[in-house]
């Protein structure tokens, strides 16, 4: 009998959800693996997001929900494929993409917490400025350790590991591999 309850408190949650949340948030970022097949995960963390995110104003004009425990610049140069919302879920990540630059994610790419993508650094001979800003690209399949920052101009190929704590200055375009360090290098070439 439990059972059959829960089952049904949880088909009312994901109508009542499907029918509210859209008030909010754009209806394409509300499909995926994480909203579809029974799965409660999207909803749930789409919820917890609502209140910080469009009440209190943390990131309130990004159109997909995102944990108010990120700096989200400039939403509309991000790109990825709604089945990896959950990367804008995590604790402290940084997407700055500013100034014309952009930055895209691969299908399938994890970003631990704490990391931070920066497309654009001051200028070492103006501080008040900042140096032309350059794209960074994440390929499929990718995984950002904790405490990375991945830096302008960076693009990495299909599945490329970044060892946590790591700082990418270069790019890895050929991809299946594993970097780590600062600056990261390469440590191992993935088969």
């Amino acid at each position: 009998m439990k059972k059959i309850i829960k089952k049904k408190l949880r088909v009312i949650y994901v109508i009542m959800s499907r029918i509210f949340l859209p008030l909010f948030y754009d209806k394409k970022y509300l499909k995926g693996r994480h909203f579809e097949s029974g799965s409660t995960y999207g909803w749930n963390f789409t919820w917890r997001d609502l209140f910080m995110q469009k009440i209190i104003g943390y990131n309130r004009w990004i159109p997909w929900p995102v944990s108010h425990r990120n700096s989200v610049d400039n939403f509309k140069n991000i790109f990825f494929d709604t089945d990896d919302l959950n990367n804008f879920q995590n604790y402290g990540c940084y997407f700055q993409c500013n100034y014309g630059a952009k930055i895209v994610l691969g299908k399938g790419t994890w970003i631990a917490p704490n990391v931070g993508l920066i497309t654009a650094n001051h200028d070492i001979k103006d501080l008040d400025n900042h140096a032309i800003a350059k794209d960074i690209v994440l390929g499929e399949k990718c995984w950002i350790g904790m405490n990375s920052v991945i830096l302008p101009g960076v693009n990495l190929g299909n599945n490329t590991i970044v060892g946590a704590g790591s700082i990418v200055t270069k790019s890895f375009p050929e991809g299946n591999c594993i970097i780590a360090g600062n600056p990261a290098r390469l440590l191992k070439k993935l088969e």
